[in-house]
């Protein structure tokens, strides 16, 4: 094979005419084998090579094709009437016993039980949102290593072209990884919420029977209780999605914040593709095949993103834990069993810490949702149920990951912090009022 980079032969060398790994032998015109190339190309990933559903870097069409296969490989039935009822019936039940242990409203409008498909499937919107900035550093990173600089001069009138090919199937292989990410997670998430992340659409609240049946295999408690305790975290996650208006918004940009300091090691596939023949799509492929390694910057900047991103997470998480295991202690006899189940599976790195790293480089720590846990029960005690509740009326609220150091600082601290934003709320109410009663004033009645 030549030693030029893509096994291109320079014109006038050796073989350059008859090299069956040239496939632009001559310069000549033979256009027809670069068309040909892309043709067959776009065929093999199923003619939807520029990033599939919605137009972005990553191709989703094919990320979901292999998530939904992964899962129905393994098997996943159809939901049955007497399953979507005791699904419907636990989500309800959690928010009756929630509206007694929080201020915030419910959030389930419309109680599903999904099957693992139908999770894929909903939940895929939002994944969007998440892995397209990561995404995106993928695809023009693999198009720069890939292309421009590597082609040799009298090529650079097909780099355009060529470099657009190495994207389209860079895309292809980040979608078919995320894929695979996906269809792993569905086999074990147990409803919408258990990334901590508002996945399923708005006013939706959802738990998977099989995935419900699978967390309680080997506890030993009954199923009844099982359900209604992941039900209880579906519905405390859903209020927080509802009715903090600014949590969705902060948690998704605090995701792409992190993903923007994120580079990506190209080392295996430089490596992979040097002198390859392109004139084989499936050589390509193969050789594009290898797992990427996500590697975050060291800097000021990407570190304070990780610290706000943990930290959103795992109060989120934290909230959840204080509120639902206080309503689950005097209501289901296996709480702690249940609590302790869910404790052990983040320890080992559940679906979230395994999703985050592979889609985002991200491994949500244990350690940062405990000490969450730990300062809501502190504000619980000190300010009961709607003072601690209180925390998610603005974002300047909201305690940093310095905070979750030293929980009782923060709980002394909050107070003033809160007494300070409840008067600037009630003089914006007093100035609207006065503003108000200086329009009717200003009235037919009240004009001279």
């Amino acid at each position: 094979m030549s030693g030029t980079p893509f096994g291109f032969n320079r014109p006038g060398g050796d073989g350059d005419d008859e090299n069956p790994q040239n496939p632009f032998g001559g310069m000549g015109g033979d256009m027809r084998q670069f068309a040909d190339m892309l043709h067959r190309f776009a065929d093999m990933i199923g003619g939807q090579a520029a990033g599939g559903g919605g137009g972005g870097p990553l191709n989703w069409d094919m990320a979901k094709n292999i998530a939904r296969h992964a899962v129905v490989e393994q098997g996943d039935p159809s939901i049955v009437d007497a399953e979507r009822r005791q699904v419907e019936e636990a989500l309800r039940l959690a928010d009756l016993w929630l509206d007694e242990a929080t201020s915030v409203p419910a959030g389930i409008k419309a109680p599903k039980a999904w099957s693992r498909s139908e999770w894929i499937e909903q939940t895929l919107p939002v994944w969007a949102k998440v892995c397209d900035p990561i995404a995106a550093r993928m695809v023009e990173s693999m198009g720069g290593a890939l292309g421009g600089g590597e082609i040799p001069p009298e090529m650079q009138a097909m780099a355009g072209p060529l470099i657009g090919m190495v994207q389209q199937m860079a895309g292809a292989m980040v979608g078919g990884q995320a894929g695979q990410a996906l269809g792993a997670l569905a086999r074990e998430v147990v409803g919408s919420a258990d990334v901590g992340l508002p996945l399923a659409p708005d006013g939706v609240g959802a738990l998977l029977p099989a995935g419900v049946e699978a967390f309680g295999a080997g506890l030993e408690v009954p199923d009844e209780e099982v359900r209604l305790y992941l039900a209880l975290r579906e519905a405390a996650h859903q209020r927080l999605f509802a009715h903090v208006p600014w949590l969705r918004a902060h948690l998704l940009g605090a995701v792409e914040d992190y993903a923007r300091g994120i580079t990506v090691d190209l080392s295996g596939i430089e490596q992979a593709v040097q002198g390859l023949d392109l004139s084989n799509p499936e050589a390509i492929q193969e050789a594009l095949g290898g797992e990427l390694s996500l590697q975050p910057e060291e800097t000021p900047q990407q570190k304070a993103a990780l610290a706000r991103l943990e930290t959103a997470l795992a109060l989120v998480e934290g909230w959840v834990d204080t509120v639902v295991n206080g309503v689950a202690a005097g209501r289901l006899p296996e709480a702690e069993k249940l609590a302790e189940a869910v404790r052990r599976r983040r320890a080992t790195g559940g679906p979230a810490e395994r999703t985050f790293a592979t889609l985002v480089g991200l491994e949500l720590r244990p350690r940062r949702l405990r000490e969450a846990a730990a300062l809501w029960r502190a504000l619980a005690e000190a300010r009961g149920a709607d003072g601690r509740d209180a925390i998610w009326d603005h974002p300047d609220l909201l305690p940093g990951a310095d905070d979750l150091d030293d929980p009782e600082a923060f709980v002394r601290g909050g107070s003033a912090e809160l007494s300070g934003l409840d008067s600037l709320l009630d003089e914006s109410a007093e100035d609207a009022e006065d503003k108000r009663e200086d329009d009717e004033g200003d009235g037919p009645e009240g004009r001279s």
